[in-house]
């Protein structure tokens, strides 16, 4: 029996209030599409992030793990090493365990961009990025690398930023690509969205939400009825997630 348990490759999230997500589910199936019936993959509901070297304690077994919200930032202080492109980001989203420690990688920011990229056109040459936590980090990462001009709108804005209540006929007129990072509409409070002057969003706006589940958003309906090009986050989610397994098989 406890060589079985050795012969085990276990993987997992952490995040908070995680029951809902969809890794899990993906590699789940993915391990038994290929047949790999000694893998397993674990939600771990952290009530703060300074329970992770529990985690790690008592899960000796792990070979690597996916984080979510809200410890995308607050994970790096137990990580040995980043990835170059983790560190830029100040995100990390997968990590892999290694011979020499812990090391951090940001996987969000190749499933934001390859899902992205069909969709540009040449009038999405600014954005506006809802939310400041660490997915926004990414997504900020890749429009400066496609050279798109963005701006983080925030209920608690700072410097450079903008609140909701700036959001005029103009901003919006303006920025023709709107990225939601917020977690506002995810199921079960699908009414929910984000507090934005929808009547301005047009046919040359996209609109993308970073949530999958529902599959359209408040926020996402809003776009569309009004002619937008609108993207939810389950192609991003795809995109990581493989990009995780790919991290972990190094």
């Amino acid at each position: 029996m406890e060589k079985k348990e050795q012969q085990q490759s276990k993987f997992g999230l952490i995040g908070r209030n995680i029951n809902y997500s969809f890794s899990k589910t993906y590699f789940t199936k993915k391990f038994g599409n290929l047949s790999l019936q000694d893998y397993y993959y674990d939600n771990f509901h952290l009530d703060a992030i300074s329970e992770l070297p529990n985690l790690l304690r008592d899960n000796r077994g792990l070979k690597g793990l996916n984080v979510t919200i809200p410890y995308k930032e607050e994970v790096i202080k137990y990580l040995d090493r980043l990835d170059e492109e983790a560190s830029k980001i100040g995100a990390v989203n997968t990590i892999r365990f290694t011979p020499s420690g812990l090391k951090g990688y940001n996987t969000d920011a190749f499933g934001f961009r390859e899902s992205l990229l069909p969709h540009l056109k040449s009038e999405h040459q600014k954005a506006l990025i809802l939310g400041t936590g660490g997915a926004s980090k990414a997504i900020a990462y890749v429009l400066g690398k496609l050279n798109i001009t963005y701006t983080f709108v925030s209920r608690n804005p700072t410097k450079d930023q903008l609140a909701y209540t700036d959001l005029t006929k103009e901003v919006i007129e303006a920025n023709k690509l709107c990225i939601n990072c917020t977690p506002l509409g995810t199921h079960p409070n699908i009414l929910d969205k984000p507090s934005l002057p929808y009547e301005y969003y047009g046919k040359e706006h996209l609109l993308y939400d970073l949530i999958y589940n529902p599959s359209k958003t408040a926020f996402l309906l809003e776009g569309e009825k009004r002619g937008a090009t609108i993207i939810n986050g389950l192609s991003m989610l795809e995109l990581q997630a493989e990009k995780s397994w790919e991290i972990w098989n190094l």
